[in-house]
């Protein structure tokens, strides 16, 4: 019966707290791994899925991950879209921000204040182009800077001017033309010359489109910006496959490599299934498990849609 409430509980939104752009949802507990929920709206002619996944706080191949029959620049007039606000939480510790790459996504889970429940907060976000990677591994927060100003690297420089574009200035101001945005977060790693920032090309949030930093929303690295202290702990990761629990269900979230990791996953189904099974046989899984049997033509289905959402592949005997 407890575990039959906790399935309801999480299937009606693990709480939403905000309705405006749901990014902000009450943190299940950790025996509970997705959190979230799958909703559809009916598209009109006078905005793109991409004005869409903005108002949602959605990045780009997000909404085209889940949306693969709908035009990106004009959705047929009523057609249903579908909103792919469900989530399995990377597997690393609960802490601090998460940046899962493969996924384009930012999780953050701040300290709760004395009589609050505590929360995931998420957001999409812009990664490094193929060969502007954006390092993996722990870093943390060491600065914030609001209306920042911007030195472009020497390396962002010879790239424009290859590509027949003229360089920037050697410093660029705080305002409307800067790159950064209006919010910046600087990370320890790499001698602090990644950020997290705001934007001032937000279509491109969601997409392999910068030079090694992370971008968002500018409205989303706003709200953040307040809620992330210096020295808060970022974990850089890479997980195109997520598996986790809901009660006695097993969901998996699977997701495109990224570029250059196409080789290492070439045999895909093979990864999908050696990562179901290390996430089995992890000891803290071990109560939660009995009965799971793998629906196996659900599980190929997901492999080959690659949708980015939870897709249950369990049944109970």
């Amino acid at each position: 019966m407890h575990r039959l409430f906790i399935f309801i509980l999480a299937l009606s939104n693990i709480a939403i707290i905000s309705m405006a752009r749901a990014e902000t949802w009450t943190l299940p507990p950790t025996d509970i791994d997705i959190f979230g929920q799958i909703t559809t709206i009916t598209a009109n002619r006078e905005e793109t899925l991409l004005d869409i996944a903005r108002r949602h706080d959605i990045g780009q191949v997000e909404i085209l991950l889940a949306n693969p029959e709908v035009d990106r620049w004009l959705p047929t007039d009523g057609v249903e879209v579908l909103l792919p606000n469900r989530y399995i939480i990377p597997q690393v510790e609960r802490k601090g921000l998460i940046l899962n790459l493969a996924e384009m996504r930012l999780y953050f889970f701040p300290k709760p204040k004395k009589g609050e429940k505590p929360v995931v907060i998420t957001h999409p976000v812009g990664i490094g182009r193929m060969d502007w990677d954006t390092p993996l591994g722990i870093s943390k927060i060491i600065e914030k800077k609001k209306d920042p100003t911007w030195t472009p690297p020497q390396s962002i420089q010879n790239d424009r001017i290859a590509n027949g574009e003229p360089p920037y200035p050697d410093v660029v101001p705080a305002g409307p033309d800067n790159p950064l945005g209006r919010h910046a977060l600087r990370l320890s790693v790499g001698s602090g010359s990644y950020l997290i920032h705001g934007t001032i090309k937000p279509f491109g949030v969601g997409m392999r489109v910068s030079s090694g930093c992370v971008r968002m929303y500018p409205e989303d690295i706003e709200t953040l910006f307040d809620k992330v202290p210096i020295g808060t702990p970022v974990h850089i990761v890479n997980q195109p496959i997520k598996v986790g629990l809901l009660a006695d269900s097993l969901f998996v979230e699977l997701h495109p490599p990224l570029e250059e990791d196409e080789e290492k996953y070439k045999d895909y189904s093979k990864l999908v299934s050696t990562t179901i099974l290390d996430f089995l046989t992890q000891d803290k899984r071990q109560e939660y498990i009995e009965g799971i049997t793998i629906d196996e033509d659900r599980l190929k289905r997901a492999i080959l849609e690659k949708s980015g959402m939870p897709v249950l592949i369990s049944k109970i005997d």
